[in-house]
């Protein structure tokens, strides 16, 4: 399948790259981290393993969940599924009817899947256990569609290409209960986004890189980040993977 010429998501963003900004200096004395090196050559079509944006895991059960994005996540979370126990997935809003979208190497073509719905501290509604069907699974772009036997009671997610500056994923690391973490967008080049600050692990695969109206911008795949702040997390944007998709269309580009 052959990908069309990159267009909204693949201009870089001036003042957000990297060496955009003076850095900050922190109260003890110390410069911060220098932002990571992005967009500076293709990325390797290989899954990372390093996870953690800094000293801490910064990690919120959504249901406990106060911060910027305090006034989209409750909308958004219901979507969000854990995904066999080891990967997460949003469903999305779609002109041929929802489904989900996680990462490709979450899942193979053709494969049942075993999801779970509303598996979260505090949860706000009842959880939903059901089956679903890979119907599509790439490995460039890394995605993967599944069809729910059963949908959940869930508004589902629109997908977009705006980009804002704070950036959120809602996600199971190692298949806990929900969380969201919070972050910066570093750029965007060669289909995928990258991101700062911005903590995942093992098992947040597949979860949506939400812009700030609550929207899927891209999809989580790889994190390149450790405890001492260095590097960034990159996913698949949300148009490279409508862009090689038989099932979704443009129009399921519902925000530009």
């Amino acid at each position: 399948m052959v990908a069309r010429p990159p267009s909204s998501l693949l201009a870089l963003r001036g003042p957000l790259v990297v060496g955009a900004a003076w850095l900050g200096i922190l109260a003890c004395g110390h410069a911060e981290p220098e932002e990571p090196a992005v967009c500076s050559e293709e990325p390797p079509a290989e899954v990372s393993s390093l996870w953690q944006c800094g000293p801490t895991l910064d990690f919120t059960p959504v249901n406990h969940y106060e911060g910027e994005f305090a006034d989209v996540v409750q909308e958004r979370e219901d979507a969000v599924v854990l995904i066999d126990g080891r990967c997460t997935g949003t469903l999305i809003a779609a002109e041929a009817g929802p489904v989900v979208l996680t990462a490709g190497h979450c899942a193979g073509l053709g494969d049942r899947t075993f999801l779970v719905f509303n598996f979260e501290d505090d949860p706000d509604g009842d959880a939903l256990m059901t089956g679903g069907t890979v119907i599509e699974q790439s490995s460039e772009p890394d995605y993967a569609l599944i069809q729910p036997d059963t949908l959940p009671a869930a508004t589902p997610t629109p997908l977009t290409t705006r980009i804002t500056e704070a950036l959120a994923i809602i996600q199971h690391p190692r298949g806990m209960p929900k969380v969201i973490a919070e972050g910066r967008f570093l750029g965007a080049c060669h289909r995928q986004l990258y991101y700062g600050d911005l903590d995942t692990l093992v098992g947040s695969s597949g979860a949506g890189v939400l812009n700030r109206q609550g929207y899927v911008l891209g999809v989580h795949t790889d994190g390149d980040c450790d405890e001492k702040g260095h590097g960034s997390n990159r996913g698949w944007t949300a148009e490279a993977i409508v862009e090689a998709s038989p099932y979704l269309v443009p129009g399921d580009l519902a925000d530009r």
